[in-house]
């Protein structure tokens, strides 16, 4: 069916637009804060370290203890969302991204910095669940893929943001990571006051028995007819819900969307977000902190291209091609960047390989992990499936921020990237082999195709 004329008789059937993509966007500010706030530290690290004297070790946990919040938070998410709904879990992150942000700016000793770090990263947990989980429950089929990859978008953005202020706080004095941190606190208030203005997730809605409040919604969204047949399909899941996620009926898509979050970690894309600045002052000639920051910009903004990039093509190409290339693209890329750190090559030549493993992961990676995600488990129990394999993403992202520089130590930096290499190459014949395409099916196709066992997968995915 053609695009525009489906968006045409959803308009004649009651379905307004902007009650579909203003929820989309608004919750996608969790994934901006989100960003913002995980990257952040790349350039406050630089002058947090020099303030409190740290050693490797105490910048390893200082750069790490948001993420150990972002654990406990994806922990709670699936408990959260599932009792108290997806927009009421989101309102509270937003209130801990504001307490975050400004006890980040006021802290006397490294010890306070690290508990109010927590506190964001249990926000960011919650809203790297919830955003794109949420967005995938509102979304039609044909555009779910596109709408996700708006919470990516964010998170990008978020990052160039972060940079951008990094770089023009450089000069503002010693207290200048205080600033970088409370920056935070304006767009953390605005997505506390825009998410009373959202509808509660229609799917959670039906789960909780509550039809003609879901129905209304759909039809804002989608139109009247279009409500009633998803309002029966999302029912006729909820009635069979088992509330056990670890059914054998739903194993094995967690499992695929647990290691999808683990590749999309260990391939060692925060290496980069994180310590990019010192791998920069630390690893390659003549850089200074300026410098250093100002390489984090160009990487924040070829992430932000190559996510609209990614966002064009997921919907198009496919989820499965575009991580495959976008894995093997990043093997390339860290090769490349190892053979330049060893050999002492020009500032220019490393960043340029940076930035090819930075678009290759922004392209693919980080659009289709978030997506796929959203969509890959059953409806009966997503909430606590994606709160699952959100839980294992920190954990690899933590794993990565707390060994990378212990690591460094002991392979070099140009071994520890080759290792970073080798472990692309196994996502590549992972997702080849074990990752079925969803693009263009519901929610309840994927939900009915993994019951019944996945037999169309090889003929689907070729």
């Amino acid at each position: 069916m053609n695009p525009t004329n489906t968006q045409e008789s959803v308009r004649a059937q009651g379905g307004l637009v902007r009650y579909l993509y203003l929820p989309a966007a608004v919750a996608a500010i969790g994934g901006l804060l989100f960003g913002f706030d995980t990257a952040v530290i790349n350039g406050a690290i630089v002058f947090l370290k020099r303030q409190f004297a740290l050693s490797d070790s105490q910048t390893e946990f200082g750069a790490s203890s948001l993420l150990l919040g972002c654990v406990f938070g994806a922990s709670l998410a699936a408990f959260t969302s599932d009792r108290f709904g997806r927009k009421k879990s989101l309102l509270a992150a937003a209130a801990l991204f504001t307490v975050s942000s400004i006890g980040a700016a006021l802290p006397r000793n490294i010890t306070e910095f690290v508990v109010a770090r927590m506190v964001g990263g249990l926000a960011i947990g919650l809203a790297s669940t919830l955003s794109p989980l949420y967005i995938a429950e509102i979304s039609p089929a044909r555009i779910r893929g596109l709408l996700v990859s708006v919470n990516q978008l964010a998170i990008v953005t978020g990052i160039l943001l972060s940079y951008s202020v990094n770089y023009g706080l450089t000069g503002a004095g010693p207290a200048n990571w205080r600033w970088m941190f409370a920056s935070a606190a304006v767009p953390s208030a605005f997505f506390l006051l825009t998410l009373l203005s959202v509808p509660e997730s229609p799917r959670w809605l039906v789960q909780m028995g509550r039809e003609t409040e879901a129905e209304h919604i759909l039809s804002r969204i989608k139109g009247r007819d279009t409500a009633r047949v998803e309002i029966l399909a999302i029912h006729s899941a909820v009635a069979e819900e088992s509330g056990n996620v670890l059914d054998p009926a739903f194993r094995k898509p967690l499992v695929v969307a647990v290691l999808i979050a683990l590749f999309s970690q260990f391939t060692g894309i925060n290496t980069i977000i994180y310590y990019g600045s010192l791998v920069f002052l630390e690893h390659v000639p003549n850089q200074t902190a300026s410098t250093a920051l100002w390489a984090n910009v160009m990487i924040g903004v070829i992430n932000f291209v190559a996510t609209i990039l990614g966002m064009y093509l997921i919907d198009r190409v496919g989820r499965k091609p575009l991580m495959t290339s976008a894995f093997a693209g990043m093997a390339g890329s860290l090769v490349g960047i190892a053979a330049s750190i060893h050999f002492q090559a020009p500032a220019l030549a490393v960043l340029l390989l940076v930035l090819g493993y930075v678009a290759c992961f922004a392209i693919g990676i980080g659009t289709g992990t978030w997506v796929l995600m959203s969509e890959i488990c059953p409806n009966r129990v997503r909430g606590r499936a994606m709160s699952i394999a959100t839980l294992f993403l920190w954990c690899g992202t933590l794993l990565v921020t707390l060994t990378f520089l212990s690591l460094v130590r002991v392979l070099t930096a140009p071994g520890a990237f080759l290792l970073y290499a080798a472990i692309c190459i196994a996502a590549v014949l992972f997702v080849r082999l074990a990752v079925p395409e969803t693009k263009g099916r519901s929610l309840e196709e994927i939900e009915s195709w993994w019951l019944a066992g996945g037999a169309e997968a090889k003929h689907r995915d070729t």
